[in-house]
């Protein structure tokens, strides 16, 4: 069996080390620094440099593969993944890119293709657990609290970012679309910041972020959903200040005879402030609430994860638990598990009575445990 995977970043080399143990995983990236740390992470991955915006060289590219990861930055997902289909090859998504996947959902019925897209931990694993239960309960209520944080608080932003800046700070400037009473609302990112504690952790300050995606529109049904994003109190307030300032601000402005986007000003000075060190402590959290009724009976369903950086296989939590639902997802396909042709968010897949226990137990092998309560 022989595995793609476009993106050697930080998630994508975990997702490589992780399937490599039992398959011929080749790892893809423009990056030769990114590629090298891999192959001293496992020599076993064959590495290969390649320019991953050539979309029209995917089916070269693509060809004696029978699987495919892909796990791009999010501005050239969207394009990475009509390609990879167009390629005909089944793939699970972990780019988290802007645009509506479903909107490729008929080109991957007409290539015979099976696409699990938003493989990460929020969206991703929050997914496919509204989706186990909405097929056995009618849910009132979804709220999802998630972040991946530093164990170590230096100042001034008490925060490392697993992704690019960019992606981070479209998380922070986007609109946040929520659900609430069977309408759609849309609230300022950042906005009602609540203080939430937690044993693990202490006290961490959640906010509203855009992180429902395609559960609006396949999970329209139920009334009530919001997700909220995690940070150390006070992180947020420099956040806004930035935004305030101008920092993110997409126009450019001219300096010493330059033009320079001021957001692509400050990405470029947050990859040295936020880049985690390859051996930092750090941790994921999430909790999510599922209330409904169960059989007539009112009912909450609570998933509680916390886990930190794996000494053991040298793997960050945020790419441990983001990478393995992605992992996990592809194996869905290779085991055939889930056989559906076409674009399909996890939500869609969780109803399927195999694949959500399945998903559980291959996150339990690798030690990142769910605690689940109100069974």
């Amino acid at each position: 069996m022989k595995i793609a995977i476009l993106g050697a970043g930080m998630v994508g080399r975990t997702m490589a080390v992780d399937l490599c143990k039992k398959y011929d995983v080749t790892s893809f990236d423009i990056s030769e620094h990114a590629l090298a740390t891999l192959s001293s992470k496992e020599p076993t991955v064959k590495t290969v440099k390649a320019d991953l915006g050539n979309y029209a060289a995917y089916g070269q590219l693509l060809s004696g593969f029978d699987y495919v990861i892909t796990a791009v930055p999010g501005f050239m997902g969207y394009k990475t993944l009509e390609a990879v289909i167009k390629a005909k090859k089944n793939v699970a998504d972990i780019s988290f890119f802007p645009e509506d996947a479903l909107a490729l959902n008929t080109l991957a019925k007409e290539n015979n293709v099976t696409a699990i897209v938003d493989c990460g931990v929020a969206p991703g694993m929050s997914n496919y657990i509204i989706g186990y239960h909405n097929a056995t309960m009618q849910i009132t209520s979804f709220e999802c609290l998630v972040g991946g944080l530093p164990v170590q608080r230096i100042k001034p932003f008490e925060y490392k970012a697993p992704f690019s800046p960019i992606d981070v700070i479209e998380e922070y400037t986007r609109p946040a679309r929520m659900m609430e009473n069977g309408v759609i609302v849309t609230k300022p990112a950042l906005s009602e910041s609540e203080l939430v504690d937690f044993d693990e952790v202490g006290t961490l300050e959640s906010f509203n972020t855009d992180g429902l995606r395609s559960l609006l529109f396949t999970m329209a049904h139920i009334p009530n959903m919001k997700e909220r994003t995690l940070r150390y109190p006070g992180h947020i307030d420099l956040i806004k200040a930035m935004i305030k300032g101008g920092f993110f601000d997409i126009k450019p402005i001219r300096f010493k005879g330059v033009e320079i986007s001021p957001l692509d000003f400050s990405s470029a000075i947050l990859i040295g402030q936020w880049k985690s060190k390859p051996d930092e402590d750090e941790f994921t959290i999430m909790n999510i609430k599922v209330k409904g009724l169960q059989n007539n009976v009112p009912k909450t369903f609570i998933y509680d994860l916390f886990d930190k950086y794996d000494a053991a296989t040298q793997a960050s939590s945020m790419s441990r638990t983001t990478g393995y639902t992605c992992t996990a997802s592809l194996h869905l396909i290779m085991n055939g598990l889930f056989t559906e042709k076409g674009v399909f968010p996890p939500e869609l897949i969780g109803s399927y009575r195999d694949c959500f226990p399945f998903i559980l137990q291959y996150f339990k092998e690798r030690g990142v445990n769910y605690k689940v309560t109100g069974e």
